[in-house]
């Protein structure tokens, strides 16, 4: 078991269970989702064929050990937002007696753990050596966007006070950016 799970299940069972529930009820977010697996799955196809035998596409050791630790940072930043939002869920649903978090990554941009992914994801074919798979992994950008944008609109039908807040934050993944 992995160790964030492992603490997860002492320290906030209820988080780590809404993290196990995969049926997304919005229509969007099973489009987005679909289309990002298929990045993915499409990413790490390309990754694969750029690492066969005599690829001509080496990346450079301080390069991939510059994307391990960004790799690391973008996991750090999501396990920060998992301690401090025990309502992180992997579908987009709000939960009865469910607030607004503005504590910890929350107080500097609305969706952290989406900015956490994305390093993860984008610095992931560079860590793992190969150059040419970046555009595939580039792609994930408009669906994470997409993502955001349909649940902002979900949050800002259901949870009470998301409005307010979204007033206080301007900056749903990159600060003085978006």
């Amino acid at each position: 078991m992995q160790p964030k799970k492992i603490y997860f299940l002492k320290a906030d069972p209820e988080l780590l269970e809404r993290r196990m529930k995969y049926k997304e009820k919005e229509r969007e977010q099973r489009a987005v989702i679909f289309l990002a697996n298929t990045v993915l799955a499409a990413g790490f196809l390309a990754i694969s064929y750029d690492l066969r035998p005599h690829g001509l596409n080496q990346v450079s050791p301080p390069v991939v050990l510059a994307a391990d630790a960004g790799v690391f940072l973008g996991y750090s930043l999501f396990v920060w937002v998992l301690k401090e939002n025990s309502y992180a869920s992997r579908t987009i649903v709000v939960e009865v007696g469910q607030k607004v978090i503005g504590t910890g990554p929350y107080s500097i941009i609305r969706h952290p753990m989406y900015l956490g992914a994305m390093v993860m994801i984008l610095l992931t074919p560079i860590a793992l050596g190969s150059w040419r798979s970046v555009p595939v992994f580039l792609l994930y950008i408009p669906l994470i966007a997409w993502r955001i944008v349909n649940e902002e609109k979900v949050l800002l039908r259901d949870l009470p006070g998301y409005r307010e807040y979204c007033q206080k934050r301007r900056y749903r993944l990159l600060p003085f950016v978006w």
